[in-house]
């Protein structure tokens, strides 16, 4: 998700390091851990746990922010949607941003050993090393990077289906390849509005060398349209019902149409259009799975 930067002249030191944490970002970890804790639940919610197993997870994904921030420092200093970040702008020095991030990302990791298990914590610290140290230097270097980076963008429900089971099973896998599958259309979308700002700063996001946008939309349409029996998996694996079969078929309809409204114009106001209805899709999508597990 895109992070909108606080202007430099109102931003406070508390605010600055609120902004390293990039809260949008969190509060997508903070929606899949809780769905996939949910769908991993076996009886009742044990709502204790999975408050601990929520905190946990986002204060590594926290810290992982926080720390990103800080290896792409000079970057975000190029570009105009990150100029006004807490380090570009000189609100905080490299050094606070470096300890406050990795105090985040151990309390956070340690936070789910102690409350949940070894595997939820596993996961997490997995996470947050793949994220900071292959994806992000991968940026400037291959177009891959995205595709690449949706690796650990799908991980936090399954750390949520680790913190309630202490295992893994189809339901996980599924919910990672949905995850997986929706961050191409979302990501992309964002790539293409911002394009002129990732080459200013060397950043090789596919619409950065993909001039007339066919392999961008090409990706975005072939990953809604994939996402769509992936979805549909949750009901064959026993995850999710009836019910939420034919919903999911019909909320997943309805983004293909909007990924090829689309690349037919390839615009940026239409690339916005499909990023708010990509931020639409997904908690849509998982709150029907999530309805239709506990209502029957």
């Amino acid at each position: 998700m895109n992070t909108r930067a606080i202007p430099v002249a109102t931003m406070s030191r508390s605010m600055a390091y609120v902004a390293l944490t990039k809260p949008d970002v969190s509060f997508l970890v903070v929606l899949t851990t809780l769905a996939g804790y949910a769908l991993g639940t076996v009886g009742p919610l044990d709502w204790l746990k999975m408050a601990q197993t929520v905190i946990g997870t986002t204060l590594v994904a926290a810290g992982t922010c926080a720390l990103n921030q800080y290896f792409e420092r000079e970057s975000d200093a190029r570009m105009r949607r990150t100029a006004s970040r807490p380090l570009p702008s000189g609100a905080l020095v490299p050094t606070e941003a470096l300890w406050f991030g990795a105090g985040l990302a151990a309390v956070g990791s340690l936070q789910l050993l102690l409350t949940t298990n070894l595997l939820a914590a596993a996961l997490a610290v997995f996470t947050s090393i793949t994220y900071l140290g292959i994806y992000t230097p991968l940026k400037t270097r291959t177009t891959a990077a995205t595709l690449i980076g949706a690796f650990p963008g799908a991980l936090p429900p399954v750390i949520g289906w680790a913190a309630a089971r202490g295992s893994l099973g189809a339901g996980a896998y599924v919910l990672f390849a949905i995850l997986f599958l929706w961050q191409v259309p979302h990501f992309h979308s964002i790539s293409w509005v911002y394009r002129e700002d990732y080459a200013r700063a060397g950043i090789r996001m596919l619409p950065v060398v993909d001039r007339d946008g066919r392999a961008t939309f090409g990706q975005i349409v072939f990953c809604a349209v994939a996402l769509i029996p992936v979805s549909l998996l949750a009901s064959v694996t026993g995850l999710a019902g009836v019910p939420y079969y034919f919903s999911a078929l019909v909320v997943g309809l309805l983004l293909v149409k909007v990924c090829l409204w689309a690349a037919a114009e390839k615009t940026n106001v239409r690339a916005k259009w499909l990023m708010h209805a990509t931020v639409l899709h997904l908690p849509i999508l998982l709150g029907l799975m999530v309805l239709d597990k506990f209502s029957r």
